[in-house]
């Protein structure tokens, strides 16, 4: 029997501009010198879920991600990740989530054996059960066999489950993944995404940004569609797509908001 589900995470009105270099005017072709990133992104979470952000690449979905792990802040508005504020609280948020991104690179000279512990201890888990989760999840991946291998040497699925591992040293309530297959084969995928099962299982709340509409398909209980960091559908799968496929049902909004903003 599954747990009762509750709001763990609650985002109301996030938003977030940068700045853009000369360079990256250029780049992009404009002479705008900021562009807005998230645009007051509302939705929650619950436990016992997995939830999705789906949306094209540059639509928001990483900013929105690094902002409720606390990595930047928002410009407006804040969001209760177990009740605590990723604005006022950031250490207790952090003591709540994991976070796994494709931009966390692991240093090469370290062993997946060192890091593990090294996070542990960041994170204050006490020895017996920081060896205890150690076990489980080196078993679980299969990292055992290359617990004191060079991260460097590594393949790059095996980087990516020690990374998954060693977000996970805490055992977080709440796990946040951007792109979580991003880059790997089908084999190791299948085993990052079997996992998310069993998270959500536990009763831990999931979150995950995408562009891939069979992964939300397979996984996802419940879906927020960015575009141009505005949400622009927000619910169950259902809902959403009302009779008709995800990826139709993504591009017939899509193509509303392209114009409603011409």
């Amino acid at each position: 029997m599954e747990k009762p589900q509750e709001e763990i995470l609650r985002a109301t009105g996030l938003s977030k501009t940068f700045r853009l270099s000369a360079k990256q005017q250029k780049i992009e072709r404009t002479k705008d010198r900021e562009r807005v990133a998230v645009d007051q992104l509302s939705f929650s979470a619950y436990s016992n879920e997995i939830y999705g952000l789906l949306g094209p690449n540059g639509a928001g979905k990483t900013t929105t991600l690094r902002m409720l792990a606390t990595l930047i802040k928002p410009d407006s508005g804040d969001a209760l990740v177990a009740g605590k504020s990723i604005v006022r609280e950031p250490e207790q948020v952090r003591a709540h989530i994991g976070f796994l991104t494709s931009e966390l690179k692991l240093e090469d000279f370290f062993t997946p054996n060192y890091l593990f512990d090294f996070f542990a201890s960041l994170h204050a888990v006490v020895p017996e059960r920081a060896a205890a989760q150690k076990k489980a999840l080196f078993e679980r991946f299969g990292i055992d066999e290359f617990a004191e291998v060079k991260v460097g040497n590594l393949s790059t699925g095996m980087k990516q489950k020690a990374s998954l591992v060693i977000s996970l040293v805490h055992d977080p309530d709440i796990i946040i993944f951007d792109e979580p297959t991003n880059g790997l084969d089908v084999i190791t995928a299948k085993v990052v995404t079997d996992y998310l099962y069993e998270l959500r299982g536990q009763g831990k709340t999931i979150i995950l940004s995408t562009h891939i509409f069979s992964l939300v398909e397979r996984l996802c209980d419940r879906v927020g569609i960015i575009i141009d960091g505005r949400m622009v559908a927000d619910g169950s799968l259902a809902a959403i797509c009302q009779g008709k496929c995800l990826e139709e049902r993504f591009f017939d909004l899509y193509v509303k908001e392209a114009g409603e903003v011409a």
